[in-house]
């Protein structure tokens, strides 16, 4: 078999995986950057566990998730960032349709919601723009101006870049259609909302919700008003 015929088995064999019902709600759940149980997860694709086992299974031989063992159990996750932003983007197609684009979006998650493990929905659009507003974000390389790097570091948010992933890079929101930031940068601006009680995570799911006192530290640090 020559690399090409390789590519395209190897591209047959991702897209077969996703392809299942019960393997897509499994990626779906496993979005909001949180590690779940095969029991969990059977639960979200409504098959019995030991169904879920072999889906699991499909879906880590193909690269589409990683298993986490402590101590006597086992959890599942997306297998890297690069594989969650491949998720996101079929989910923005599979939005794509005739009529109003909000009526194919859930409302719950409309407005906040995790991107693996960074912002999305209006609000991580708003900031987006908001942070390309200030002069924060350069709007060519997506990367911090050195006016953002002093501003992040100021409100604690590491600004060194690490690994290989992407530093800072624009994500393409699925019900916005519109940019919001993701790469290590946007984890770390996540991490800093929810710490900071600006954000809470609801209990299963990708849904965020705005506090009130988020509200008012949003228009100090960020200057976003809503």
């Amino acid at each position: 078999m020559n690399p090409q015929e390789s590519l395209e088995l190897g591209l047959a064999q991702v897209a077969a995986a996703i392809a299942d019902g019960s393997r897509a709600r499994m990626l779906s759940a496993l979005m909001d950057g949180r590690a779940w149980t095969a029991t969990e997860l059977s639960t979200v694709a409504e098959v019995a566990a030991s169904t879920a086992s072999s889906h699991l299974a499909r879906l880590q031989q193909q690269g589409l998730t990683a298993c986490v063992q402590q101590g006597k159990h086992r959890y599942y996750r997306i297998a890297s960032p690069e594989v969650a932003l491949v998720v996101e983007q079929l989910m923005g197609l599979a939005a794509q349709g005739p009529g109003p684009l909000q009526s194919k979006t859930p409302a719950r998650l409309r407005f906040a919601r995790t991107c693996y493990d960074h912002l999305a929905g209006e609000l991580g659009v708003r900031l987006h723009d908001g942070l390309l507003a200030r002069g924060w974000l350069d709007a060519g390389s997506h990367g911090l101006t050195p006016e953002g790097e002093q501003h992040f570091s100021h409100l604690g948010i590491d600004c060194v870049p690490r690994g290989r992933r992407h530093f800072a890079c624009p994500c393409l929101d699925w019900s916005e259609r519109r940019m919001h930031l993701g790469g290590q940068l946007g984890a770390r601006l996540l991490t800093h909302l929810l710490d900071k009680g600006v954000l809470v995570h609801a209990f299963d799911g990708r849904e965020l919700t705005l506090t009130a006192g988020g509200q008012r530290l949003l228009q100090r640090q960020f200057g976003l008003g809503l």
